[in-house]
């Protein structure tokens, strides 16, 4: 698209935003007019990957190539000048050009005061196609915050968009969308939590659209351009179940403030991340700056920041239902300064930077990679525009992903309580596999979810499983204390499994559930006979010496029997009393906020409860192991019984719930939680010893890599997930540990997943909304 040389011998490094700005707008007539051009940014010169300058900063930018430049085929180096991005939907050949001459892209715009700025042409179609089906992620904690759900009803049709953060304007605390999320002022605005319904407020008359780009920043060229800063307030109902927090962020850092004085094309190229309510957590790199992406009736709309996929990374998993996101500066190449220091000991710090309101999606030629961009409106833009502060500090401290310190809490303890030497040297050089330290614990640096990378595999069923198997669902929990009816009335599991053996199976448990009415799978819990499956698995699994396939198994397992000894995780109380809509959060308030906010008092509890202890007893089969954990079970209620725990928490409201909390169940949650931790650690041995795993050789017992143990969770075919009415045991034995049940009433796999060995890493599937 250029002439040999003709930018070789220039150095444009010098230039300004205004410079760019200032070219653009002096040839945006022309462009514009171009049949190719469907678009413009300013940015910096993308450099293709085979050009001999993608290395080295000396060579000349202009080449004879007539290869088309394309956004997977370049790259942007800290040499790269500025420049005017020009998208094209037509790469012309030089040949076709001198046919028609008159749509070639000015390889150089020359501004009349002498400055000369270049174009860097960018092949990319504009892909047409309808959006994406509505999908949320399954939000099960009544906890909201940034990155759950926004939810809105507009013509009988429902709206998604997603909470940005909070804001206060000094008399009420806001959460900040988009404008178009929340429509007209005085509209209800709900969030989905566990998959209903719940209104938090309605949308307020302050609210800020499309303004004059020369009155966003004053100074700079643009008297016929709008900037769409596209941001809406929802006055919240009750601000007591919010935190400042962003979900699967974590705490907010000091607001990164853009405006005409501290913008410079040094973000081009910096690292981002959010979480969406629609695409879960998303990781981008700043493309380009005000992105021309409209022009209509003689007026041109830009965006402040195109947002896209990171080099050498996979597209952009944008989907409809993100507008709202927000998102966050990540330092490159320093992570140190990741986080800045935090308010308390808990989660890790992110500076906001944007918040997106929409997206475009890109295609390469020949219907290859699609590129998906998210468009965004600089946070301290809409802050300003609206008159409000952001809140950083509200009810903060807890994990990016709440609700995980239990389970690792239980998983590392037990790493520390077997009673083996070999099987204790396996855990030892495994534990940050299996779980996460206490010193870890205690600073909120915990896993995030993520079906791409590894995640310490006690949290696996939350933080992977959740998005990829849709039938674990139901193996969290067990109703353990709630009367049957028909010929169960009046008799709970707990009550039936300790009087008579034959009440110890699926087909048992399933007829009770049906008593009750309880018809969705989702709603009948399997917990017992998921850990009898695991453990014959981790029985099978040594049996055949792979060591690997056991300690992935084992290392799951501690997140079954660490809901186990969870009151809220085996009662039908689990979300309040039946009837009492003000205690439906007491599950999170208890299981997730509460244990977040006091991790460092509880490490030390369940530490001074098993100081000093190993596993003495052993049992043998998976029979035996679901029993053990019912035991578990009935310990846990008959120490915490549930109703103590609503009754805490309706004792205080507000800032003085937790503490209240806290001082009531405490203890009893340390007790809990250190027989749990005793509980898997037996679990582990007795499947060692009954697998033979004692006389495995000693260099069988190093560490793991982590990329092993993520290709197994991956694989649907490892420790299959069924819905209780598909689980069959012959022989006290569960369904066979690398397939799914022989004898499963349905043939029914998990999805195929892509990526990693088998088919690899996870991918989204249809979004289910479990119970817990």
């Amino acid at each position: 698209m250029a002439k040999k040389g003709l930018l070789s011998s220039r150095d444009f490094s010098s230039l300004s935003i205004k410079d760019l700005l200032e070219a653009r707008e002096a040839y945006h007539v022309h462009l514009a007019h171009l049949d190719s051009v469907v678009a413009t940014a300013i940015g910096r010169y993308r450099i293709r990957r085979r050009d001999p300058d993608a290395e080295d900063p000396s060579a000349p930018h202009a080449h004879k190539s007539t290869e088309p430049r394309t956004l997977s085929n370049t790259v942007i180096q800290h040499w790269s000048w500025p420049c005017v991005l020009v998208f094209v939907d037509q790469w012309l050949t030089p040949e076709e050009l001198t046919h028609q001459p008159e749509q070639l892209v000015p390889p150089l715009l020359y501004l009349p005061d002498g400055r000369v700025v270049p174009t860097c042409v960018i092949l990319a179609e504009r892909q047409q196609r309808a959006p994406a089906p509505l999908q949320t992620l399954a939000f099960t904690s009544g906890l909201v915050g940034g990155g759950y759900p926004a939810l809105t009803d507009v013509q009988g049709r429902q709206h998604l968009g997603t909470f940005g953060c909070l804001v206060t304007d000094g008399d009420s605390v806001h959460a900040l969308t988009n404008r178009h999320v929340v429509g007209e002022p005085g509209r209800e605005v709900h969030t989905l939590i566990r998959g209903q319904r719940h209104r938090v407020g309605v949308s307020q008359e302050r609210q800020v659209g499309k303004r004059p780009f020369s009155e966003v920043y004053p100074g700079w060229p643009g008297s016929r351009t709008y900037a769409n800063l596209d941001a809406g307030l929802v006055r919240l109902d009750d601000v007591s179940g919010w935190t400042a927090q962003v979900f699967g962020m974590g705490e907010l850092g000091p607001l990164v403030d853009l405006h005409r004085d501290t913008l410079s094309l040094d973000l081009i190229g910096c690292f981002v991340r959010a979480f969406g309510g629609a695409s879960g957590p998303l990781e981008g790199e700043i493309h380009g700056l005000f992105y021309r992406y409209q022009s209509l009736g003689g007026f041109d709309y830009v965006a402040d920041l195109m947002i896209g996929p990171r080099q050498g990374a996979g597209p952009l998993p944008t989907l409809p239902g993100d507008s709202g996101t927000l998102w966050f500066f990540e330092p490159r190449d320093a992570p140190e300064e990741k986080a800045t220091p935090p308010t308390g000991a808990r989660a890790r710090q992110w500076r906001p930077i944007a918040l997106q309101w929409g997206g475009h999606r890109l295609m390469t030629p020949g219907g290859g990679e699609t590129y998906a961009f998210a468009l965004a409106t600089n946070l301290s833009s809409i802050c300003r525009a609206l008159d409000v502060e952001l809140v950083r500090d509200w009810d903060t401290g807890l994990s990016e992903y709440w609700g995980k310190v239990g389970h690792y809490k239980v998983g590392i303890t037990a790493c520390g309580l077997v009673s083996n030497r070999r099987l204790a040297h396996l855990v030892t050089a495994n534990s940050e596999r299996i779980a996460v330290g206490d010193e870890a614990i205690t600073r909120g640096e915990l896993p995030r979810a993520d079906t791409q990378h590894f995640v310490a595999l006690a949290d696996v069923a939350d933080l992977v499983w959740r998005t990829t198997r849709k039938r674990d669902a139901a193996n969290h929990f067990a109703d353990m204390d709630q009367p049957g009816q028909g010929r169960f009335e009046g008799k709970t599991l707990l009550e039936l499994w300790r009087m008579d053996p034959s009440s110890r199976t699926p087909a048992f448990w399933t007829e009770f559930y049906e008593s009750l009415g309880i018809k969705q799978n989702a709603g009948r819990g399997a917990l017992p006979f998921r850990v009898w499956q695991i453990y014959d698995a981790m029985v099978g699994f040594l049996r055949e010496q792979r060591v690997e396939e056991y300690l992935c198994a084992a290392g799951i397992l501690a997140h079954y029997v660490g809901d186990a000894c969870q009151p809220l995780h085996v009662s039908f109380l689990h979300h309040g009393r039946p009837g009492h809509a003000e205690e439906e959060d007491v599950h999170a308030v208890y299981e997730t906020k509460m244990l977040d906010l006091r991790s460092a008092e509880l490490i030390a509890g369940v530490n001074a409860r098993v100081r000093g202890q190993h596993v003495t007893d052993t049992i043998r089969g998976g029979a035996a192991a679901a029993d053990a954990v019912v035991r578990l079970m009935q310990a846990t209620l008959d120490t915490l019984p549930p109703l103590e725990v609503i009754e805490a928490y309706n004792a205080q409201t507000g800032r003085q719930r937790i503490p209240n909390m806290w001082e009531v169940l405490g203890e009893r949650t340390c007790d809990c939680m250190a027989r749990g931790a005793l509980c898997l650690a037996m679990l582990w041995e007795s499947a060692w010893r009954e697998g033979g795993g004692t006389k495995l050789a000693a260099q069988r017992l190093g560490p793991v890599e982590p990329q092993t143990l993520l290709a197994l969770y991956n694989d649907p075919a490892f420790l299959p997930a069924l819905w209780l009415r598909d689980m069959v045991f012959e022989d006290e034995a569960p369904a066979a540990h690398r397939a799914p049940a022989p004898r499963s009433r349905t043939a029914r796999r998990e999805p195929p997943t892509r990526g990693g060995t088998r088919g690899g890493g996870a991918r989204k599937v249809a979004r289910h909304t479990p119970r817990r």
